[in-house]
């Protein structure tokens, strides 16, 4: 596997980064996970977009403009011949010392990763997720703004520790408020008749670019789309839910905390909702190859 590093494409054992670079000691950078489909990358765009918005927040200077961070993605992933994969996009401050001063940092570390992936076993997406709530919250907006898409994943990694302890493949995060946030990875949606739901961003969600997706497509099946704050309650209670995210696609959920949610089993809207997602991935998208 080839992986981009600092503008040059090295052999996966040759990809090293320094002990003093603070995306390793503080959690200092920014990341995207991109995936590909039939050889086209898909929402591209807006993935970096995101990745030079996060950028932008924590006042980290790209090492390339928004043309060459496309231009540098599609190599990595011609590089690897991949037709169907991931992408890992990493920004960190870069070298500096065991201060926490990121002026110290001179120059970014820019990695792009691109390979297969599998998040969830293919069982799990005809049977559908068991989760439990964490007791562990999700970050604060004021803290650590979910919009950001940090390396500091500590947070969301307590949950799934939570998750992992309990027998369990994902958990349920809460904010501060109580109300329901997002799993440890992924959007939460619930369905009630012909009703998708999910949490506003100022739950303390990632706008995630498969939740946008999501929203695109509900006119086209006949469905409301709505942000409103959830409950645990409204979860219970729901006809169907599913989660959704970059690595895992859309993935039926059918228990929170033991209670059966719906029938039990993967729901209609569900799965019209990840037919038409996945018809739509691997139909658009900005080629690799000629």
């Amino acid at each position: 596997m080839l992986i981009y590093l600092n503008g040059k494409l090295v052999q996966e054992e040759e990809a090293k980064v320094s002990v003093f670079d603070h995306g390793l000691l503080y959690g200092d950078g920014i990341f995207e996970g991109i995936r590909i489909y039939s050889g086209r990358i898909f929402k591209l765009d807006e993935h970096i977009t995101r990745l030079f918005m996060s950028a932008r927040a924590i006042l980290l200077e790209m090492p390339l403009n928004v043309y060459e961070m496309k231009e540098a993605t599609i190599q990595t992933v011609r590089a690897n011949k991949l037709q169907d994969g991931y992408i890992r996009l990493v920004v960190t401050r870069g070298v500096g010392d065991l201060g926490l001063n990121p002026l110290k940092c001179k120059l970014p570390t820019l990695i792009i990763i691109a390979n297969k992936v599998a998040l969830y076993p293919e069982s799990l997406y005809e049977q559908g997720l068991d989760v439990i709530t964490a007791s562990t919250r999700r970050n604060i907006t004021e803290g650590v703004n979910p919009a950001i898409k940090s390396l500091n994943y500590l947070n969301n990694i307590l949950a799934k520790i939570e998750a992992n302890n309990s027998g369990f493949p994902e958990a349920l995060m809460l904010n501060h408020d109580g109300y329901v946030s997002e799993c440890t990875g992924e959007n939460l949606f619930i369905v009630r008749g012909k009703t998708v739901l999910t949490p506003p961003v100022s739950a303390g969600v990632l706008d995630g670019i498969t939740r946008s997706t999501i929203k695109d497509i509900c006119p086209a099946l006949n469905l409301e789309f709505r942000e409103t704050n959830l409950t645990r309650y409204d979860v219970f209670n729901s006809d169907e839910a599913f989660l959704s995210g970059t690595a895992a696609e859309i993935v039926p959920v059918v228990s929170l905390d033991r209670r059966v949610i719906g029938s039990g089993k993967p729901g209609e809207i569900t799965r019209s909702i990840s037919a038409e997602f996945r018809k739509i991935a691997r139909s658009c998208g900005v080629p690799v190859y000629d």
